[in-house]
């Protein structure tokens, strides 16, 4: 994503801070997606809802519409659960971007060390949960590989969808 690590981080954290999910957008959702997904996605993180309704919005504008790749946009953030809060976010990302002793001291601090075992975890589980959900198997494979894709055309366009929301 063009603008600067550090530009897309601030940018991402506001819109942590102020994501909405309004009531017409969660309403379509009873049209697309099971029982099951529906409650896995309100069961989400209020800008991880918000976060997966970008992506798939960003899927959409670039002329894709496959189920499973869609279902993957919307819930690849579920396994990250509401425990995981903001400043768990920014400390992880500053983990990731700075690699070294910063992590090793981050995780000595309060809830951290269990926040980062949820958020480096969150792949898998979020595949899990898609899959306990009524997902397909192919849905909850993107999920899993979301960070390195295997499908070079489904995953490829997860991760690029997912960097530009």
């Amino acid at each position: 994503m063009s603008g600067g690590w550090w530009p897309n981080k601030i940018r991402q954290f506001f819109r942590h801070l102020f994501a909405r999910v309004r009531p017409a957008e969660r309403d379509q959702l009873r049209d697309w997606l099971t029982a099951g997904q529906l409650a896995l996605f309100d069961s989400m993180h209020r800008a991880d809802r918000r976060h997966g309704l970008d992506v798939v919005r960003a899927l959409h504008a670039a002329g894709r519409n496959e189920s499973d790749l869609l279902l993957a946009g919307l819930l690849h953030d579920a396994g990250k659960g509401r425990a995981v809060n903001v400043w768990h976010r920014v400390a992880w990302s500053l983990a990731v971007h700075y690699p070294g002793r910063l992590r090793s001291l981050m995780v000595r601090m309060p809830g951290f060390e269990k926040a980062f075992a949820i958020l480096d975890n969150h792949a898998e589980s979020s595949a899990r949960l898609a899959l306990a959900a009524g997902c397909s198997e192919a849905c909850a494979e993107l999920i899993r590989h979301q960070d390195e894709p295997i499908d070079q055309s489904l995953g490829v366009a997860l991760r690029i969808a997912d960097e530009a929301s």
